[in-house]
């Protein structure tokens, strides 16, 4: 495998924004130091990529008769699976005739548009069982194949198309959208797929019974609880939904997805940090609301809090470059759907000559990522937090207090793992001296749980001050992500 820290390869560049034109006309022609002279090629020379993106699927229609054979296939197994249900019938019957229809136009009216659209029909596939309610297994897994497969299609293999231009980010010592960066994402998001579409089969009553080697019961005490039928739908089949999409786009885009597919690296950001941490709260919230945990739903979350943490730098790049753009005058909107390239001079530079780290590749995915031995040791007490009322015996609102504040411990200490999201591990300070105060203010607390509280929380404190090393360049950003101000009156900081 390559190592894009080292890509300064000299590929022409195939990007030459209206903005950056008007500028260099507007300085006499010293303005093209932010974009080199588009050059004539298959693509057009000056399209940008969106633009690349947007003609692609009208120049190699291939997959579009894929889509179509897909179209063909939920039409005519609709009716032989028997699918039981009335809404479900009808659905597949006319999602098979809307990719027929849109791969036609894409083929015959050169719609990429159409193309993309045929992307947002195999998502609704892959939701429609759990929005219906699917009372088959076979109903469910036709429909989610084949979105799947619509997906890879209309989307994926057109992305994966290979874009010019430098492929690390300026002012950074690696590239963070290679395909080795993404294969962590890939992998976890394919197990949590797997694992919550098998707790959605117990949901949807396809099984009678779901595997939990730690705690029984748990899992179905959880999936028949208050909480998960508050939901409209199944809620571990709308996290299959959510893993699959997360899983899907770690495959779109080549590796310099950063600067010319924004709205994707945005939208992919979205999925798993925000909506990801929405969902490591819900199962921390389950001792809590149900009285027990989940093995499943804990692998999945602590594979989550690591997609956020291996997820922040390719943000980050982007963010960027996005800002980038919009000073050299392109609007919000024209950088974030359209991207663009930078001079080859400006690309990222090697720093393995100043830091001791190697070019294995399998080192390479975990770029970006680094634990110190404080946050490891914040980690260990937060799980310890967790544990203690079990241990001590402690109930009600200290046992509470205990799971809820060590699994938070947890979380954002391993979201701190990514260097340009070191900052977060302040956020343990307000927590650790809630875990110091709580033993005293809660009434009925045995003694030696109120001190273990009161050690645990000053440890957190002290373990969650100090920066930790930080190995890598981010353009900047390391000012912003270590909190360099504070760290600098920090006598504690490193």
């Amino acid at each position: 495998m390559s190592d894009d820290r080292h890509d300064t390869t000299d590929e022409p560049t195939a990007v030459t924004t209206d903005a950056r034109d008007r500028r260099s006309r507007a300085d006499g022609g010293d303005g093209n130091r932010d974009g080199t002279d588009s050059q004539d090629g298959d693509d057009g020379g000056s399209m940008r990529p969106g633009d690349m993106m947007l003609a692609h699927p009208t120049t190699e229609v291939w997959p579009q008769y894929a889509i179509i054979s897909l179209g063909l296939w939920l039409v005519a197994s609709t009716p032989t699976l028997g699918y039981e249900s009335a809404l479900m019938g009808w659905n597949g019957i006319v999602s098979g005739v809307v990719l027929i229809a849109l791969a036609g136009l894409t083929i015959y009216r050169e719609s990429g548009y159409a193309n993309y659209a045929n992307g947002f029909v195999g998502l609704w596939l892959v939701f429609a069982p759990i929005a219906f309610w699917a009372p088959t297994a076979a109903a469910y897994a036709n429909h989610s194949l084949v979105g799947v497969m619509v997906i890879t299609f209309s989307v994926l293999i057109v992305m994966r198309s290979e874009m010019e231009g430098p492929a690390v980010p300026p002012g950074w010592s690696y590239n963070p959208s290679t395909g080795a960066q993404r294969a962590p994402l890939i992998a976890l998001g394919v197990f949590g797929f797997f694992a919550s579409w098998y707790m959605a089969a117990f949901q949807l009553e396809y099984i009678s019974s779901v595997w939990d080697p730690l705690y029984g019961t748990g899992t179905e005490q959880i999936l028949t609880s208050k909480v998960s039928k508050a939901f409209p739908v199944s809620d571990a089949g709308l996290g299959a939904v959510a893993y699959a999409v997360e899983a899907l786009m770690g495959f779109m885009g080549d590796r310099r997805r950063w600067r010319t597919m924004p709205w994707m690296v945005a939208f992919f950001g979205v999925v798993v940090i925000p909506l990801g941490f929405v969902q490591v709260l819900l199962v921390i919230s389950q001792p809590i609301l149900v009285g027990t945990w989940c093995t499943l739903c804990l692998l999945s979350a602590f594979g989550m809090l690591w997609m956020i943490s291996l997820t922040v730098d390719e943000v980050v790049a982007m963010g960027q470059y996005v800002l980038r753009l919009m000073r050299q005058g392109d609007s919000l909107w024209t950088a974030f759907w359209m991207g663009g390239t930078i001079p080859e001079d400006e690309s990222g530079v090697d720093e393995v000559g100043t830091r001791p780290i190697g070019d294995s590749p399998v080192s390479e995915p975990f770029w970006g990522v680094s634990i110190p031995w404080t946050l490891f040791g914040a980690m260990v007490l937060g799980a310890w937090l967790m544990l203690s009322p079990t241990l001590f015996g402690t109930t009600g609102l200290m046992a509470d207090s205990s799971h809820l504040i060590g699994s938070l411990v947890v979380s954002f200490t391993v979201i701190a793992t990514a260097e340009p999201a070191r900052a977060l591990r302040f956020l343990n300070v307000p927590l650790a001296g809630w875990v110091i105060v709580a033993p005293w203010l809660i009434s009925g607390v045995p003694a030696i749980a109120a001190i273990n509280a009161t050690v645990a929380g000053v440890l957190v404190v002290l373990l969650s001050v100090p920066r930790g090393p930080i190995t890598d360049r981010y353009g900047g950003w390391e000012r912003y992500a270590t909190l360099e101000t504070v760290d600098r009156l920090n006598p504690l900081s490193s």
